[in-house]
């Protein structure tokens, strides 16, 4: 991979190495980023006290032993003790070469793939999404798409909450309305909001619906195959409904990635025999409950996990740790991310706690809840509609839609498109206007939803960056020429090509921290920052018009080598690219 950092990572370790001895061959040398030069390693400040040396003399000894090569052009002492590089023009050149000659842009994939579970989305049968689910969903896809790239077995795994108390209630309604209520067509979904609302409404005022529905929760725990033909019903109209919202989200997931709470029903009762055959849980105050060490209240008592209720049910806790064993012991993971809300976190530790008590979690096993922070209005407030309810997703994203239709026909085009073509291109716009928004920013905080913000041109939006990738296809189109036969080779002239070039190196960086962290929001940091350095280019540097032949070939190169990079970077977001805008 043709990263500066960490090339120069690598020299840096051997200077280190060369000058206070193989101990310290693999010290991190500290590159960051500089006012001064294109990088700095700051080695010598973070290890003169340990080396027993002053920081400057020690920089000047590790400038002394440092292989400068072809790669780096200028290096000096600064301050206390930063030393500064600067690459060569031509390394950085060649090495745009490389990433445009390599159809994954330079990036091999990881030395040692790991078998990653992502779950994400997590829907309720019987419901329709809102707007809770817009980020789970959003993120989790990205990570999953990153997570494969980078090489890894990702398994992707809808836990859609499927099973449990209310459906006793659903399935005693849908017979007293009749199947046909529910068991028809994706336009039936509208009609299964109000049909949950009205179950629920029926199981708070109707003692005898209500203990019908209690008897039915029983037989369809039991195993009765006339409740689970009922209880399919409703789980089958709700994923053609999940389906149609994933489909225009861009959503990777499938009926295949559902394993949802009614999957690791029969493993619950074994999973809370291990629990107690391993002293892990007992009885408290009638409750089978497992007390992690280092969970306590305000009070100072230990807080319990509780394993299975008085009544002899179970609940969330004991169905996740049923999951965690399930895909440590059978789907054999080395890694397991939870996209889940902030507010779980709690909940999550505690339960990986109890895992790591059983022996499911380990150092080789690891699991991570991802926290999704809240969606919020203008307002700072949770995003509500007008009347105080919840926003249904799929209202969102037709205004979403609606509000992208009109930010289009205000920016001037340089072509005119037909009415199907419009609205194929305003519909990209809009829903990766709403992705973006919600990927641009670290996923653990909250943001604000404000749709005039995320649908603008301007500035670091979804339309701006697909705005960037349009625009080199243009310039592709104008000049005749096909940007997969563009070969180079890269020269450096001007200062915007060279500031390109170099932001297109750090690809492979920016993708693994994103991987490693769980993190889309630094890819979606770097796309943005490939997509500026190239407005400085294109402002600066003509392509079709440049001064001579090589200039222009090279040039073509660095749009064709940004051009692909914008497309992975918002593929690997789940960011659609329209051909033009």
């Amino acid at each position: 991979m043709p990263d500066p950092q960490l090339v120069l990572a690598s020299r840096v370790r051997d200077a280190l190495a060369a000058v206070l001895g193989p101990s310290y061959a693999d010290a991190d040398p500290v590159i960051r980023p500089s006012q001064f030069a294109d990088l700095q390693a700051n080695a010598a400040l973070a290890l003169a006290k340990k080396a027993g040396r002053k920081p400057r003399e020690l920089a000047d000894e590790i400038v002394a032993h440092l292989d400068t090569g072809d790669v780096i052009a200028k290096v000096e002492v600064s301050g206390p003790g930063f030393i500064n590089l600067t690459l060569s023009d031509t390394w950085i050149a060649e090495q745009t070469g490389r990433v445009l000659a390599d159809e994954r842009l330079a990036v091999p994939p990881v030395d040692a793939p790991q078998k990653v579970i992502v779950e994400y989305s997590s829907p309720n049968v019987a419901k329709e999404m809102h707007v809770g689910h817009l980020r789970t969903t959003i993120v989790g896809d990205s990570i999953a798409r990153i997570l494969e790239f980078l090489g890894h077995h990702v398994v992707r795994d809808n836990h859609v909450g499927d099973w449990g108390t209310p459906f006793g209630m659903l399935i005693e309604h849908l017979l007293d309305l009749g199947e046909d209520a529910a068991a028809r067509d994706d336009s039936s979904v509208s009609d299964l909001t109000a049909f949950y609302q009205a179950a629920r409404q029926k199981f708070d005022g109707d003692p005898q619906f209500a203990e019908r529905s209690r008897q039915r929760v029983v037989q369809l725990q039991a195993g009765d195959p006339e409740t689970l033909r009922l209880w399919q019903i409703l789980v089958d109209v709700s994923k053609r409904y999940f389906n149609t919202v994933y489909r225009r989200l861009g959503i990777t997931l499938t009926d295949a990635d559902i394993k949802g709470e009614s999957f690791y029903n029969d493993m619950l009762g074994p999973t809370v025999q291990e629990l107690e055959d391993k002293g892990i849980a007992s009885l408290s105050d009638g409750a089978l409950c497992a007390f992690p060490p280092g969970f306590t209240g305000r009070d100072g008592e230990p807080l319990p996990v509780i394993i299975r209720k008085r009544d002899g049910g179970y609940n969330y806790s004991t169905s996740d740790l049923a999951t965690v064993r399930y895909r440590v012991d059978v789907e054999r993971a080395d890694r397991m991310i939870y996209v889940v809300g902030a507010p779980q976190a709690l909940h999550f530790q505690m339960v990986f706690a109890v895992a790591r008590m059983a022996g499911w979690l380990n150092d080789e096993v690891r699991a991570e809840h991802a926290q999704i922070g809240n969606v919020l209005g203008t307002d700072g407030k949770i995003l509500r509609t007008r009347a105080g309810g919840t926003v249904k997703l799929a209202e969102l994203l037709d205004e979403a839609v609606e509000r992208a239709g009109r930010a289009f026909d205000e920016v001037p085009h340089e072509e005119a498109f037909d009415e199907a073509t419009r609205a194929e291109i305003v519909e990209a716009v809009g829903i990766g206007a709403v992705k973006y928004a919600d990927l641009s920013v670290a996923r653990d905080s909250e943001y604000v939803f404000d749709f005039d913000r995320m649908i603008a041109f301007k500035g670091n939006t979804g339309p701006y960056l697909q705005y960037a990738a349009a625009r080199i296809r243009s310039i592709f189109r104008k000049g005749g020429v096909d940007p997969a036969a563009v070969t180079g080779p890269v020269r450096i002239g001007h200062p915007a090509e060279r500031a390109l070039a170099l932001r297109l190196l750090g690809f492979g960086a920016a993708v693994a921290q994103a991987g490693e962290s769980a993190e889309p929001h630094r890819l979606a940091a770097y796309v943005f920052s490939v997509a500026d350095a190239y407005t400085a280019f294109y402002e600066n540097c003509p392509v079709l018009q440049a001064p001579d032949e090589a200039t222009k070939a090279s040039r073509l190169a660095l749009c064709a080598a940004t051009l692909r990079t914008l497309e992975t970077g918002l593929h690997l977001l789940g960011v659609p690219t329209p051909e033009r805008m």
